[in-house]
């Protein structure tokens, strides 16, 4: 089993080390409706620009409702379904783009659902649970068979569960599973007091 940790250049918090996104999912360990309630919880406190809390998520608990797992899972493009479908809860992120308060458009929805994803992976993590977001789906198809909304959009699918044996994966995912984990410099991302070109 691989348990690929990041190799932070400044302190961090733990939480963000072990976070990461495994294809390996242990399909013979279901996740507990309190674990998946609480991860939800931890995601209803993210920040959203005037609280419009523009995060909606449809969740299907393979052990609570089978067909509506198949339904999404049905959503996803056929390489994700390859290593989605041992995850026992799959999940769609979606955006309401119309504010609450004023039915005007919300352009931080977007930005919005993604603090509530992050806030949902770090309680997952903190429980012991892997996530990974995709956003390999049909989105067309996810408004027709979930009923999602026109003013809904569907931003990434999730997968949650326990982590897996990478072995259990093909070759191409296994290579990717195994992989070191990287990022880009600071340098190349945070810019002090203004923008630097890149060279």
């Amino acid at each position: 089993m691989s348990n690929i940790q990041s190799n932070p250049e400044q302190p961090t918090h733990a939480l963000f080390q072990i976070r990461w996104s495994p294809r390996a999912f242990d399909a013979s360990k279901d996740v507990s409706a309190e674990h998946l309630v609480s991860c939800l919880e931890a995601a209803r406190w993210a920040p959203s620009c005037f609280g419009d809390q523009p995060w909606r998520f449809v969740v299907c608990h393979r052990s609570v409702d089978e067909v509506a797992w198949q339904r999404l899972l049905a959503c996803l493009t056929p390489k994700n379904q390859e290593w989605a479908k041992n995850a026992p809860v799959l999940m769609m992120i979606c955006a309401n783009t119309v504010f609450a308060h004023n039915q005007a458009p919300n352009r931080w929805a977007e930005y919005d659902a993604g603090q509530a994803a992050v806030s949902f992976c770090l309680q997952a993590t903190a429980l012991g649970l892997v996530t990974h977001q995709m956003g390999g789906f049909d989105a067309d198809k996810v408004h027709a068979d979930l009923g999602v909304p026109e003013n809904v959009t569907p931003m990434a699918a999730l997968a949650l569960g326990y982590q897996g044996d990478a072995e259990s994966l093909d070759d191409g995912f296994k290579a990717i599973e195994q992989a070191p984990r990287a990022r880009k410099p600071l340098a190349e991302i945070a810019f002090m007091g203004q923008w630097v070109a890149a060279d």
